[in-house]
């Protein structure tokens, strides 16, 4: 596996400014020079650098062509491109121009050059933890929040929501349409969870159709049953007229067969960590997976609740594991360890 590191580019054998030196060795990773664009594109293709610091003071022309064809590939677009120039505003300029992230001075205050390059590397994290669609932080993000409050040892609810018939909506209105959808979904979860949870409740975008939403247990019923209304009542006005009438449209499946396809609805599965427990963010979410898998089986836009429990089998209490609501009813799941 390819080592991260971070790459000084610059065609002849000088180094940069002493303070751009000194933050490249505070970032602790293997330093790699190159001179060449062929060698930089090798590298940065094999593996994603943390960085890429183009000097451009000397052969400037070389540089940013460099530069141009880091950021113009889209693996490699991704990462950070500092650019060191003069003092003029003509090559600080046409840094940006190029496509540099952040751009610093030869003779520029240290404390200034720190904070700048530090920032850039905050805005690049950024970036790359959202969905580009949604703008909802992403899988790192979601991993990072179930972790977070593992470690405060509150207690929560990890909702995994999905939408059912998706893939046929998207085949049978274009990939354009099922993007919207899923905006519309996000702005729901968004919306919902921040007006009842506040601060508490965090929504992400897992990617396609699924997303996970975080909030105090307490708040499990009143979120989860307001997304289930809102998206049933604003569902079917994405179809045509005459699909909406129907309920449901003609689909083919995978052996080409014809087949009534209802309308969307919105499958929740709930985990929570008031009778179990948990170390990692994996094991809630491959609960939250699992929940949510049981609650597609069911009918419906419904959320599922997992009630099983990590006490003894002689202390253990039996309850449904699916809270139902007002558009669904559900067989229970029995629970048990």
């Amino acid at each position: 596996m390819a080592t991260t590191s971070a790459i000084l580019f610059s065609p002849d054998e000088l180094g940069p400014p002493d303070d751009v030196s000194r933050w490249l060795t505070a970032l602790g990773l293997p330093l790699i020079r190159l001179h060449d664009v062929e060698s930089l594109m090798g590298v940065a293709l094999r593996s994603r650098p943390r960085v890429v610091l183009f000097d451009v003071r000397h052969q400037p022309d070389t540089v940013l062509d460099a530069l141009r064809h880091l950021k113009a590939d889209s693996y490699t677009g991704v990462v950070p491109a500092a650019v060191v120039c003069g003092d003029d505003f003509a090559s600080f300029d046409a840094a940006f121009k190029a496509g540099a992230d952040e751009v610093v001075h030869e003779h520029q205050v240290a404390a200034e050059v720190q904070i700048r390059l530090d920032a850039m590397l905050r805005r690049s994290d950024r970036d790359l933890y959202v969905h580009p669609s949604t703008r909802l932080p992403g899988a790192v993000e979601i991993e990072a929040e179930i972790a977070r409050r593992l470690s405060l040892g509150v207690q929560f609810a990890t909702c995994y929501a999905d939408l059912d018939h998706f893939k046929e909506f998207n085949d049978r209105y274009s990939y354009y349409e099922g993007d919207r959808v899923i905006r519309i979904l996000a702005k729901i979860l968004h919306d919902v969870v921040k007006g009842l949870c506040f601060e508490d409740g965090f929504v992400g975008h897992i990617g396609g159709d699924d997303f996970i939403f975080i909030i105090p247990t307490a708040q499990v019923d009143a979120v989860c049953s307001e997304i289930v209304s809102i998206f049933d009542a604003l569902a079917p006005f994405q179809y045509s007229e005459a699909d909406r009438r129907a309920g449901y449209f003609f689909g083919k499946d995978r052996r080409g067969q014809l087949h009534r396809v209802p309308l969307m609805t919105v499958s929740i599965g709930v985990v929570t960590n008031e009778r179990r427990f948990f170390t990692h963010a994996a094991q809630v979410s491959a609960l939250a997976t699992e929940m949510k898998s049981y609650a597609k089986t069911l009918p419906g836009s419904i959320y599922s609740i997992d009630r099983r429990t990590d006490a003894p089998a002689r202390q253990a209490v039996r309850e449904p594991a699916l809270a139902s609501t007002p558009r669904g009813t559900a067989t229970p799941m029995e629970s048990g360890a």
